[in-house]
């Protein structure tokens, strides 16, 4: 085990971003690690903003969620700290992984976002990826903030949906 508890949040967060192929939120990896009480939500934040100044994790933000990706030097420092991982928190998060991955990368693959654009209305952005495939992107022009919210949310609960009916009416 490591003497610095802050450094072994760092290795559990970026063994954490190395056991997936796509990108995990910080809310989910938040929610990982706060729920096992390994530490509190300032310490981890800490430790995910330290990783980012690093360059060990990239972070892409939109509409209220941050996407985190291990980087290749993230990878060759986790490869010579993780032994540093007590074998039992790695079993926990491989574990997580494997009851929760499904859920985990429709979470992490489907991104909403909207803007202002220049002639005054509101453009929502729809995304939905599979591994690093866009099968679906989507701009709506709207009148106000409010109706591109509500897309954006409802995207997130009904992209499936759409996008059956989508393949269905096109194919």
């Amino acid at each position: 085990m490591t003497h610095d508890p802050l450094t072994l949040y760092k290795l559990i967060v970026l063994y954490m971003l190395d056991r997936v192929n796509f990108p995990l939120t910080k809310a989910q990896v938040g929610d990982f690690i706060l729920e096992r009480e390994y530490t509190n939500f300032l310490t981890l934040q800490q430790a995910i903003a330290e990783l980012i100044d690093a360059g060990l994790v990239t972070a892409r933000s939109g509409r209220n969620r941050t996407h985190l990706v291990i980087t290749d030097e993230g990878r060759t420092t986790l490869s010579y700290f993780q032994n540093r991982i007590n074998d039992s928190i790695k079993e926990e998060i491989d574990g997580f992984f494997l009851a929760n991955e499904l859920e985990l990368r429709n979470e992490a693959s489907v991104l909403a976002n909207y803007y202002k654009s220049v002639s005054g209305e509101y453009e929502a952005h729809l995304t939905a990826k599979e591994k690093d495939v866009t099968m679906v992107e989507i701009t709506l022009s709207v009148p106000d903030e409010e109706t591109a919210s509500a897309i954006c949310a409802n995207w997130q609960k009904k992209n499936q949906d759409i996008y059956q009916y989508l393949a269905k009416q096109l194919f």
